[in-house]
This record gives C-alpha cells, sequence and structure tokens, in this order.
C-alpha cells in the first residue's frame, strides 16, 4: 500500500478463527484505528469487524515513525491480542503458535487483500458490501445492519458520530 491512496483492504484472522468475535478483541481492533487517526496517520472511509475477519476502506496519509500506518495497525493489534490472552489464560493462545525465530504467535493472515478505490462507484459498492455483511445468513448478527456497532453502517445511515 502507498500513501495517499484510498483502498479497500480485508484480511482474516489465522485459519479463520472467530478470535475477534468476543467485544473485548474488537475494541482492540477499534482502539488502534481510533489512535492512528488521531494521531492523523489514517483515514478511515468505512470498516466492518466480523468474527474472523475485517474489511477497511482506508488510506494511509503519513508514516508512523518508519513504517506505514498498516503495519502500525497490524503489528498493535497482534501485541493486544496476545497481551489479552495471555492475561486471560486462555486456551487459544495455543492454536496462534508458530514456528520460526521472529515471533512465537500469530494472529493475522500474512497476506491481506488490497485493492485500490479509482472511482466514487466502486466506495459505495465497497461500502454496501461492506455494511451488509453481518446480514449474511451465515453470521446473522443483527437484523438491521445499523445496530452492528463494530461497523461504519450507522454513520452512513443516521449520520452517528
Amino acid at each position: 500500500m502507498e500513501l495517499n491512496v484510498v483502498y479497500f483492504y480485508t484480511v482474516a484472522i489465522v485459519n479463520w478463527m472467530p478470535l475477534i468475535n468476543t467485544d473485548r478483541f474488537k475494541h482492540i481492533v477499534m482502539d488502534s484505528l481510533i489512535y492512528l487517526i488521531k494521531k492523523n496517520k489514517l483515514k478511515v472511509y468505512g470498516f466492518i469487524i466480523m468474527p474472523n475477519h475485517i474489511h477497511i476502506i482506508w488510506e494511509n496519509i503519513a508514516l508512523n515513525g518508519k513504517e506505514m500506518p498498516y503495519i502500525s495497525f497490524m503489528k498493535f493489534t497482534g501485541h493486544r491480542f496476545l497481551e489479552e490472552l495471555r492475561n486471560s489464560n486462555d486456551h487459544l493462545l495455543n492454536k496462534f503458535k508458530i514456528p520460526g525465530d521472529d515471533r512465537k504467535h500469530q494472529f493475522w493472515q500474512k497476506k491481506g487483500l488490497s485493492k485500490i478505490m479509482h472511482n466514487k462507484e466502486v466506495v459505495e459498492q465497497k461500502l454496501n458490501y461492506i455494511h451488509l455483511n453481518p446480514l449474511q445468513a451465515h453470521w446473522n448478527l443483527v437484523i438491521d445492519p445499523n445496530d452492528y456497532y463494530f461497523s461504519s453502517c450507522s454513520f452512513y445511515e443516521k449520520e452517528n458520530k
């Protein structure tokens, strides 16, 4: 990803595990996004946090130190997931162990999917997809997409800021 380019980004938890199905883990994702937005490193145009993946329309607007904001986001959330699982003695932690010298656990898939949003129509199509995601039959998380708290839908539909 490059600076000052709007992307649709999606990434899943390793092996599509439902790690972010509880509010405590969703809040970790939200906290990281909010932090980077407040530091003027990232703009978020739309998002949804699902039980095992996220979709975000965002723009990296300034480096966070020496790294791209999306890298900081991935690192921070991974560290916080690890900390949360360690502190709660959660049995799930073992499911994220990996062999290697650089780290012992991995939470996000190595490569997310990023696509440049070339025009307004593509952005609107992706926003609709994102916001309707919790209504899909295999998720069935809410009846009205505005009721799904971990989404930007109500911001657009109800102008909740």
